[in-house]
Order: C-alpha cells, then sequence, then structure tokens
C-alpha cells in the first residue's frame, strides 16, 4: 500500500509540478485518447516466496492417520525489485532488477531499452507511430540527463512526472479502463 506523504516543496519544485499539470491537462484536453497513451511505471520492493505445489506438499495417508499440518508461509528476507510498465490494456513491460543491482541512471537506460523493445513487440501500432507517452516518477535515475539523451532520438516523449496525487489518478483511471 503507497502512503501519500506531504513534504515542503521549493518554489522550482511547485512551479515545475504546476508546469507538468498544465501540460498534462492541455494534452488531455485536446486528445480524447490521451489517457489510453500513457504507458506508466512503478517501482515496488516483492518478497521472494518459494511455494510448494499441492503436489510437491501432498503426503500419502491411511484413512485412520491424521492429516500432516499444513505450513503457513512466512515472508522471505530475501528483497527484490519489481519494475512494471503498463498502459490502458494492461501490462506492457515488466522486470526485476537483479541481487545487488542498484537503479542507476546507467541501468536505468537499459531498462528503457528493454521497454521500448517491449513496445514494439506488444503495442506495435503505438511504437511505430510514436503515439505513447511514456510517465515514470521524479527519481533521480528516471530523470537523469543521460536517459533523456538516450531517448530523445528515439522519439519518445517523458511526460514530466505531476504531483504524487495526480500520478495516483492517472493510474487508478488507466487501471480502471483496462479492468
Amino acid at each position: 500500500m503507497h502512503v501519500f506523504i506531504q513534504h515542503s516543496l521549493t518554489v522550482e519544485q511547485r512551479e515545475d509540478r504546476g508546469t507538468s499539470c498544465q501540460d498534462i491537462i492541455a494534452m488531455a484536453d485536446t486528445d480524447n485518447f490521451f489517457l489510453n497513451k500513457i504507458i506508466t511505471g512503478e517501482e515496488t520492493w516483492c518478497f521472494a516466496f518459494d511455494p510448494e505445489t499441492e503436489r510437491q506438499s501432498s503426503e500419502w495417508v491411511g484413512e485412520t492417520s491424521l492429516r500432516p499440518k499444513k505450513l503457513k508461509f512466512q515472508r522471505s528476507r530475501i528483497k527484490i525489485i519489481l519494475i512494471n510498465f503498463f498502459d490502458s490494456q494492461g501490462v506492457v513491460h515488466k522486470e526485476f532488477v537483479p541481487e545487488g543491482k542498484t537503479v542507476n541512471p546507467e541501468f536505468y537506460k537499459g531498462v528503457k531499452d528493454r521497454l521500448l523493445k517491449s513496445i514494439q513487440r506488444v503495442r506495435p501500432t503505438a511504437f511505430f507511430s510514436r503515439d505513447f507517452f511514456l510517465l515514470h516518477n521524479n527519481a533521480p535515475a528516471h530523470k537523469a540527463s543521460s536517459v533523456r539523451q538516450f531517448l530523445t532520438p528515439k522519439q519518445c516523449y517523458n511526460v514530466l512526472s505531476p504531483p504524487r496525487t495526480l500520478q495516483i489518478y492517472l493510474r487508478q483511471t488507466i487501471f480502471c479502463a483496462s479492468s
């Protein structure tokens, strides 16, 4: 579950967020299908489990024997980051960050490269017409100049991240439209 925590923003951050919101609203006003063109990304921590299948956990017991107790799953100490990109039609690309790897600009360029290959495979019409927008949060790796320089020659429009409340609204709208 995500929790919205307000914090103080600098004047520049407030202006950037206001501009981002105005840009998104302007695009949505001029294009009725704008929300359908957004491919948004999310990073989340996942705990690793090693569940047994029903068959693996089954045992032969006699008619009068007590059934064996089933063990409850314990959350693993192993945590891994899942990066997931989706649009109004569903998941476009997902990948786990390898254990011990940091999501820095160099790694994130690789993620964007694999994302573009996935878009080409699962949304070919949008890919070849470049009729989509990438939306991700303002983490330093996401907004690094090297990542922007990587996307520019590929003619990918990266929507600047709006305030968290608008981002949540867009994700809920996209998710609900795909349900």
